[in-house]
C-alpha cells in the first residue's frame, strides 16, 4: 500500500485532484486496479490535509452469474458507502447490436452511466483506476490506430453534467497493484466479458511490455514524453 499511497498523493498534489468537500464517487469495476483505488483512496482520506468523501458504485453489466457481494463486504470492512446499478449494456452489445467489435461503444456507454450514477449519489467527481501502464497503452493507441498523439487526461471536466474525472493512479505501476491485490486477496470479480484479453489494448500491453524488456527505461521515458508533450498533462 505504501508505493500506491505514495504515487497516489504525488498525483493529486501535481494535478490538484482533490478539493476539501469532495464527494468522490469510485468506479469499481470488480478488477484489481479499481479496488486497490478504492482501498487507497479510503486510507488516504485519513491523513490527506483536505477532507473529502469516498463512495464505490458499480455497474452490473448483465452478464449472468456475477456476484458484487465480496465487494460490499470489503466497502463495508473500509467504511465506504457502495452501490450497484443494474443494466442492460451486455444485451444491448451483444444480443441487439451484435458488435463484432464493441470496446469503444462499451467503454462509451459506461462512463456515461457511472458518471450519472455518481451525480444521482451527490458526488462531484468520479475517481478511475488507470495505472501508469494505462496511460502509456492508450497513448500508442491513439497513435498507431488513430495517427494521432493524444491520451486520457489527469482530470477532465465534464461540462454536461458538471462533473470532474479524475485518475489517481496514473503513477502507480500496475505490478505493485498486482502485488496490493494478493497481499490483501482483494475480492476481484472475473470480468464475463467475451471481450477481455482480445482487444487492442492487449495488443498495446504486449507491444510496450516487450519493449521494455529490451529497454528498461522504455515505460519511463514514454512518461516522460507524454507529460512534456500533451498539454492536459503539464505540471504547472
Amino acid at each position: 500500500m505504501r508505493k500506491i499511497l505514495s504515487g497516489m498523493r504525488r498525483a493529486i498534489q501535481d494535478y490538484n485532484m482533490i478539493s476539501s468537500g469532495d464527494r468522490i464517487a469510485v468506479g469499481v469495476s470488480g478488477g484489481k486496479d479499481s479496488l486497490a483505488l478504492l482501498c487507497a483512496l479510503s486510507a488516504y482520506r485519513r491523513f490527506s490535509e483536505v477532507p473529502f468523501e469516498v463512495m464505490g458504485v458499480t455497474l452490473n453489466m448483465g452478464f449472468e452469474g456475477v456476484d458484487y457481494s465480496p465487494i460490499k463486504a470489503l466497502c463495508d470492512e473500509i467504511g465506504v458507502r457502495y452501490v450497484v446499478k443494474d443494466t442492460d449494456i451486455a444485451e444491448i452489445l451483444f444480443d441487439v447490436r451484435k458488435e463484432k467489435n464493441p470496446c469503444s461503444l462499451c467503454a462509451k456507454m459506461r462512463r456515461g452511466a457511472v458518471n450519472d450514477l455518481a451525480k444521482e449519489h451527490g458526488c462531484n467527481k468520479v475517481a478511475l483506476g488507470h495505472h501508469n501502464e494505462d496511460v502509456i497503452e492508450t497513448f500508442f493507441l491513439s497513435l498507431f490506430y488513430e495517427g494521432r498523439l493524444n491520451c486520457f487526461s489527469p482530470v477532465t471536466y465534464l461540462s454536461r453534467i458538471d462533473m470532474d474525472v479524475i485518475r489517481p493512479l496514473i503513477y502507480v505501476a500496475e505490478g505493485d497493484i498486482k502485488g496490493f491485490a494478493k497481499r490483501e486477496n482483494l475480492p476481484i470479480v472475473k470480468n464475463p466479458c467475451p471481450m477481455d484479453g482480445v482487444s487492442k489494448r492487449q495488443e498495446m500491453k504486449d507491444f510496450i511490455n516487450e519493449r521494455n524488456e529490451i529497454d528498461h527505461h522504455f515505460k519511463t521515458r514514454m512518461m516522460t514524453a507524454i507529460q512534456s508533450g500533451l498539454d492536459d498533462w503539464k505540471i504547472r
